[in-house]
């Protein structure tokens, strides 16, 4: 069964969810954007995916400086402070009477367009503000049978070409390099960077296990993971040695054990490669510890 690391459980009250649209709380079914957005025209504008825990945005704050430091990148007026920004989150989960379990996106596009095209000076009102939350928790399979990788000829970009540490709604790339993996039979691409060493997969941040010690990129081509910082500062904070640097496509056939993080999923274990166990082709303990320091961690800020 092919699944990725954003499948998630069937939940029958998403049906009926308040979407929040440019101020407005309106039925999922009533929600809409115009065809003139530029979000629609070009996907020109950033995004931001959240938990709700107990009731909290878990790391409001760092959530909120990625997509901060994404508008600016990209010249993007949000019109909307960080106040503003988190009691619309709050207001969302509140008017759906949310408290856990919750997976939130927050997406901000440059606003109408005069006409369809890529620049931005035709852009003629206020960026564009949705926020969709959904009772969404990962697919059990993801952690009992661990996500199946495929390698891609699709190569992760710099900085100065296409930067891949923004959230940006452009994702054709990363839409190609999950295709080449869908094809090969496998879950999510793992793909490499322009030197050809590991750099991410698709949608989610790699780290490998060798001989107890946790790798993963540099960081100079892979997503800006907000999960991926805390792993690996948890990791550091219990003595567990772990490295960025780069590493081969190689090493991680070779490797013990391997994960990827995100919000959504947390740590989940990956443990194929190219149809090739990785290790014993099960979830490993340095994953497995890993997966409960996050979830500590991301449970106390809903304490």
């Amino acid at each position: 069964m092919s699944i990725g690391s954003q499948s998630y459980a069937d939940d029958p009250r998403n049906e009926t969810v308040l979407v929040h649209v440019n101020g407005q709380l309106v039925p999922r079914s009533e929600a809409r954007v115009s065809v003139f957005d530029a979000g629609f025209v070009l996907g020109d504008g950033v995004w931001e995916g959240f938990r709700l825990v107990r009731g909290r945005v878990a790391f409001m704050e760092r959530h909120l400086d990625r997509l901060f430091a994404g508008a600016r990148a990209i010249d993007l007026d949000i019109g909307r402070s960080r106040i503003e920004l988190a009691a619309a989150l709050y207001e969302t989960v509140v008017a759906n009477d949310m408290v856990d379990g919750v997976h939130i996106r927050l997406m901000v596009t440059r606003g109408l367009k005069k006409t369809p095209n890529q620049d931005p000076r035709m852009t003629v009102g206020p960026a564009t503000l949705v926020i969709v939350a959904e009772w969404k928790e990962p697919a059990p399979a993801l952690f009992k049978r661990g996500l199946h990788l495929a390698s891609t000829p699709i190569r992760c970009t710099p900085a100065d070409m296409f930067d891949m540490r923004l959230n940006s709604h452009s994702r054709l790339n990363l839409i190609i390099a999950l295709n080449h993996a869908i094809k090969a039979g496998a879950d999510e691409a793992l793909m490499l960077d322009p030197q050809g060493f590991v750099s991410s997969c698709n949608a989610t941040n790699f780290f490998m296990v060798k001989r107890g010690v946790i790798l993963t990129s540099t960081g100079d081509y892979c997503f800006n993971g907000i999960t991926r910082a805390h792993v690996i500062e948890q990791a550091r904070a219990n003595n567990i040695p772990i490295e960025l640097r780069n590493f081969t496509l190689s090493d991680v056939a070779n490797a013990d054990e391997a994960f990827v993080t995100g919000t959504f999923g947390g740590v989940t274990p990956a443990t194929k490669l190219d149809g090739k166990p990785i290790g014993t082709g099960k979830p490993g303990p340095r994953t497995e510890a890993m997966a409960t320091f996050y979830k500590r961690l991301r449970d106390a800020e809903g304490a």
